[in-house]
This record gives structure tokens, C-alpha cells and sequence, in this order.
């Protein structure tokens, strides 16, 4: 028989669960009165910008995103509808597609930095000191939310393209 969670464990996993669903309600709503679309929206736009030349395959975008297939292919096409990303043929593999970022998908990505960064800070930012922060991204690494190297949030080469 294998092993149960102990006590502390499960009671981690409770807060941890907890917390994510709160901060994120919470950011949501801070984008939502300075008048932004959803948060999924600057993860996309975040993502196309970090790729090289601007693009990616859909199943890409996806993994980064971790958001299930059915809510990547609507929210490809509600950027695309808002002229935000635009779909290109791939020249190699005719029944494969580019998502690319336009110049508008980079500008509102931008401005939604601004709301982003600010609700980050009220909501974490100003609850844990700045070595608490490194322990708690520590412990969670630990957990496997190293998202292969890629930091969750821009560093300091991505600031200016956030921003």
C-alpha cells in the first residue's frame, strides 16, 4: 500500500489551492476595473512576445499556458478577432498554423502590465519580504513550478517587453 499524505501535507495542499484560487480572483478583478480583458489574455500575449519572431504553434502556446486545448483554440480566436495575434499558414507543414502577435497584441500586453504588476504587488508583493518570496518560489521548484526555467512573471530581460 503506498504511503498517505501526512497531516501537514494535506494541509498544504489546502492553502496552497486556497491561495491560488483567491490571488487569482483578486488579480482578475484589479484588471477587470482598470477596464482589461482576462488575465488568460496577457499570459497569451506574454507567451507570443517571449517566442522567437513573435510566433508559435497553438500546442505550444498551450503547454506554456497550461490551459486545457477547447480554452486555447477560443482564446486564439477571440485575440485574433480583436486583431491582437493573427493565424499564418506554416510554409513546411500546410495543415499546421502560427499564432502570431500583432503590434496591437504587444502594445495592450504592455498597458496590461501596468494593472498586472500593480495588483502582483498588493496582493503578494506586499504581504511576503523579498527573501520570503525567493523561499516560497524555492518550495515551490520543489514542486515542480520551475516551468522549465521560464520565470512566471517577466525578469528583468522581459520587464521592458511587459511593460
Amino acid at each position: 500500500m503506498k504511503r498517505k499524505p501526512s497531516t501537514e501535507a494535506t494541509a498544504a495542499w489546502a492553502r496552497l489551492m486556497r491561495v491560488r484560487s483567491r490571488v487569482l480572483d483578486a488579480v482578475e478583478q484589479e484588471l477587470k476595473k482598470a477596464g482589461f480583458p482576462p488575465l488568460a489574455w496577457y499570459d497569451a500575449l506574454l507567451e507570443l512576445t517571449r517566442a522567437p519572431g513573435g510566433e508559435m504553434r497553438p500546442v505550444e502556446l498551450e503547454k506554456q499556458m497550461l490551459i486545457p486545448q477547447y480554452s486555447t483554440s477560443r482564446l486564439i480566436d477571440r485575440l485574433v478577432d480583436e486583431g491582437l495575434a493573427a493565424r499564418r499558414e506554416c510554409k513546411m507543414d500546410k495543415r499546421g498554423q502560427f499564432v502570431e502577435i500583432t503590434d496591437a497584441g504587444r502594445e495592450l500586453q504592455k498597458k496590461m502590465w501596468s494593472a498586472y504588476s500593480a495588483a502582483i504587488e498588493k496582493h503578494v508583493g506586499s504581504k511576503l519580504s523579498d527573501a520570503d518570496a525567493a523561499r516560497l518560489c524555492g518550495l515551490l521548484d520543489r514542486l515542480g513550478c520551475a516551468c522549465n526555467g521560464t520565470p512566471a512573471v517577466p525578469d528583468d530581460r522581459d520587464s521592458a517587453a511587459a511593460r
